[in-house]
């Protein structure tokens, strides 16, 4: 959660890190990552009080709610860490009781929802696939890898699998970390 302008500026260049441009150019056009940038001043200025916070405050509601719309997103403030990557436009659901933690990969048509006594509680480190489905009180350890429409609704806090299917089984083991020449959003 960004509590300073040190962490507001530690997310923002973590989630700039995440996209990985071949072309910065690229990134001024970019309208996923204008909305990352109004996701993360929006967080900033909600938890960091100040008169000029509370100035900036309504005008970056504005074009945050505007940017969702637009894109397809209800991404509420304060649910991922730092290194954020939305792969592309399209609906994406999330609950705003639930925590992602850091380097978190998601697609369209994802929905992270809650349960009857709880959220889902993501690990870092994780890849969410086009149109999973994730609810309820569950946790998911660090590295995981959720399939293109699987549906979470039970706890893997090991981490390091693949789940896929409906509901979701654990398939394998993957390695701690997502390699870079794994090619999971080419450019």
């Amino acid at each position: 959660m960004i509590k300073s302008r040190e962490d507001y500026l530690f997310y923002l260049q973590s989630d700039k890190a995440a996209f990985a441009w071949k072309r910065p150019i690229k990134a001024l056009f970019d309208d996923i990552w204008g909305f990352q940038k109004i996701l993360r001043k929006m967080e900033y200025l909600k938890n960091c009080k100040g008169k000029r916070n509370i100035l900036l405050l309504p005008i970056t509601l504005f074009l945050f709610r505007r940017a969702s719309r637009r894109l397809g997103f209800t991404i509420p403030p304060n649910v991922f860490g730092p290194g954020l990557r939305i792969g592309h436009r399209g609906t994406i659901i999330v609950t705003p009781n639930a925590r992602v933690g850091a380097n978190c990969r998601i697609n369209a048509g994802v929905q992270i929802g809650p349960g009857r006594t709880g959220a889902p509680r993501i690990g870092d480190n994780c890849y969410i696939g086009p149109g999973a489905k994730i609810f309820g009180d569950i946790i998911l350890g660090n590295n995981m890898r959720i399939g293109a429409n699987a549906v979470v609704n039970k706890s893997f806090p090991e981490g390091n699998g693949l789940l896929v299917g409906i509901p979701a089984k654990l398939v394998s083991k993957t390695g701690p970390e997502l390699q870079e020449d794994d090619n999971l959003y080419p450019m």
